[in-house]
């Protein structure tokens, strides 16, 4: 690992969500220097407390930072806070490692990675699976595109944050197999949800159906996880049905620009966006099941 970063690197961290705090607590704990900001500023409390520092903009953090890191909610929660009033990429340091782990479009990763080399800055797209609990362990995954060498650089803080990160090819390469990785959960939850409806309408119970599974079939968070939140109607979001939702859109997207038919995720698509606007408070993905409580 290159010794350039280490616990005197100035890291700031843009977005303090489910994900964000928690990786936020593990920079602390590693003794990175860190300034943080979040639109909902409340939501810095803990991490103050436990030392980090308060930017009052996204613009004052970039510019105190030798590395940034931001994890917001959609493309346009990015753009906002890279180019908005206030906004960091006017003020983000010449030679510094910029990381998104946003979930957003290829199209906009390479979007920044444009902004950031016209700057002299150095931007990876690595996006995140492992959920919050996995951010709270320090266990994610990151996804990366970009630079190989800008990815050795920035190893001795994913180390804090992750157990593993791919590298798997340009800037907008960790978005892609981000979304496509999404999809996967989307689409299995939304056959699962399908299969409990089958099998309650034919007078049986769902934990039938979720047992000879378990047993027959390899475990899995879907299965070991969501089953439960599928079963119990109880749909706490651990990966918010907002983002899903927002994930699978980005993918269709991108399905479209590239010449790609994804018939059986537009169908899921409608299955989740009913569930969706029928939503009156912030729920899990797994309450697609929903659907056929309704």
């Amino acid at each position: 690992m290159n010794s350039a970063i280490g616990p005197q690197t100035k890291v700031g961290l843009i977005g303090l969500g489910l994900m964000g705090k928690p990786m936020g607590m593990n920079l602390l704990k590693a003794g990175f220097r860190l300034t943080v900001w979040n639109r909902t500023a409340s939501r810095a409390d803990e991490l103050v407390a436990a030392g980090a520092k308060l930017a009052a903009s996204p613009r004052e953090l970039a510019a105190n930072s030798e590395f940034l890191l931001s994890i917001v909610s959609d493309p346009t929660a990015l753009e906002e806070v890279l180019w908005g009033q206030n906004g960091a990429m006017q003020s983000l340091q010449r030679g510094s490692i910029y990381v998104d782990s946003s979930t957003v479009s290829p199209t906009l990763a390479r979007k920044v990675a444009t902004a950031c080399e016209e700057r002299g800055v150095r931007f990876l797209d690595a996006p995140v699976t492992g959920g919050d609990w996995g951010a709270k362990k320090g266990e994610l995954v990151f996804m990366v595109g970009g630079d190989a060498a800008t990815l050795t650089e920035a190893e001795p803080v994913l180390c804090v944050l992750g157990k593993k990160w791919f590298h798997l090819g340009p800037n907008g390469a960790g978005q892609t197999i981000k979304l496509a990785m999404n999809l996967i959960l989307a689409l299995e939850v939304d056959a699962l949800a399908e299969a409990l409806a089958l099998v309650t309408a034919a007078g049986l119970q769902g934990e039938k159906l979720v047992e000879v599974m378990q047993s027959s079939m390899a475990r899995s968070g879907v299965l070991d996880i969501k089953s439960q939140n599928l079963l119990k109607g109880e749909y706490t979001p651990s990966f918010p049905l907002r983002l899903m939702h927002k994930d699978m859109r980005l993918a269709l997207e991108l399905a479209q620009q590239i010449h790609v038919e994804l018939p059986a995720t537009e169908a899921a698509f409608g299955t989740y966006s009913t569930v969706k606007e029928a939503a009156k408070e912030d729920l899990d993905y797994s309450a697609v099941m929903k659907f056929w409580k309704k």
